[in-house]
């Protein structure tokens, strides 16, 4: 991307429910019953203290109908969305009507008009914003929506607001006691998150390439199920291996884009989990504390899937490198996938 774009700012919501990990670990053993200690185990390492939740643990104790689900997840994702870009907004001292798209990244449930149809009315953005709604991207939602917004804002040479929105927690089905079921009730929360991008230089990370990379033939590694009671997870005990093998070559595809002699020196990385984040240092043999902000991030929220990355960023931002050093935003997900952008702090 030639003509300068830079992130102005970055803001996070998410709900009054927290749930500590161990009453997640309690919940899993009244649900699922005899969990065998393998899969147990999950919720000791998976590095969370707690997370948010769309209602009170109570709630997820009964059986809920797909629109049951569906119509939480619309009034706590819009909920959300407005909180986190009203944050954005205000960080980077921009005013709504200045914004001329909104990118709106969700996968945890439907809405038809879009979502960001009625969160645009709320934050009063002009009526001929241009509105691009992301579905079915997952836990790469936040690299793909950055990477889709900063060509938003190179096309219309005018500032656009990402916003990510998600309530995992509502997508879980009530008969589903498989292992995958299991380790998302471990991992999962709930949470938004949004940026604002600008043209022009600013003190935000400029942002200069988006990063594409699907795996053919691998569909099967992650995604939503539908069934009677709505979308039940999928997702492959082999994502951290695929991890270890993906990670240098998105990194080699930056360098080569950006004529790097080494690597991005501030990485910002979905954390998807503590084995994800484990197959990244080792791939990319990272010292040691390189990935704090995303163990800070999941031990704090969970995996929220798409906002998560810049839940990660938000803390980025308020601890940048040197000037001038390269950077890499990265999700993983569903495809499978990478999606990000390259950035220059």
């Amino acid at each position: 991307m030639s003509a300068p774009i830079h992130i102005g700012g970055v803001g996070t919501a998410v709900t009054d429910n927290p749930l500590p990990q161990a009453e997640a670990a309690a919940f899993a053993s009244r649900f699922f019953g005899d969990i065998p200690p393998r899969v147990r185990a999950t919720f000791d390492n998976a590095g969370i203290e707690q997370r948010q939740l769309a209602r009170p643990i109570s709630w997820y104790e009964s059986p809920r109908s797909f629109p049951e689900k569906n119509a939480v997840y619309q009034e706590v994702v819009l909920s959300l969305s407005e909180r986190a870009a009203q944050a954005a907004l205000a960080k980077a001292q921009l005013a709504p009507g200045a914004i001329a798209a909104v990118v709106f990244v969700s996968s945890t449930g439907v809405a038809t008009p879009s979502l960001d149809a009625r969160l645009s009315q709320q934050l009063d953005l002009p009526a001929h914003v241009m509105r691009v709604p992301l579905w079915g991207l997952g836990c790469a939602g936040g690299g793909a929506g950055l990477a889709r917004a900063a060509a938003l804002v190179r096309g219309l040479d005018a500032p656009v607001l990402l916003v990510c929105a998600e309530a995992c927690s509502v997508t879980f089905v009530h008969g589903d006691h498989r292992k995958a079921a299991v380790v998302a009730t471990a991992l999962f929360g709930d949470g938004a998150a949004a940026a604002v991008l600008l043209p022009g230089e600013g003190p935000g990370p400029r942002v200069l390439d988006g990063l594409s990379h699907l795996i053919p033939h691998s569909e099967a590694v992650m995604g939503w199920d539908l069934c009677d009671e709505g979308l039940a997870v999928r997702f492959s005990p082999e994502i951290p291996a695929i991890t270890h093998q993906l990670a240098p070559v998105i990194v080699q595809q930056a360098m080569e884009r950006q004529g790097l002699s080494a690597p991005p020196a501030r990485l910002t990385l979905h954390p998807g989990g503590p084995k994800v984040i484990a197959a990244y240092e080792q791939a990319l043999a990272l010292p040691s504390g390189t990935l704090a902000d995303e163990r800070a991030v999941l031990r704090d929220h969970g995996n929220m899937s798409s906002p998560t990355v810049l839940f990660v960023l938000e803390r980025a931002l308020a601890n940048p490198p040197a000037s001038g050093d390269y950077g890499l935003v990265l999700g993983l997900g569903p495809g499978f996938c990478a999606e990000g952008v390259v950035v220059r702090w």
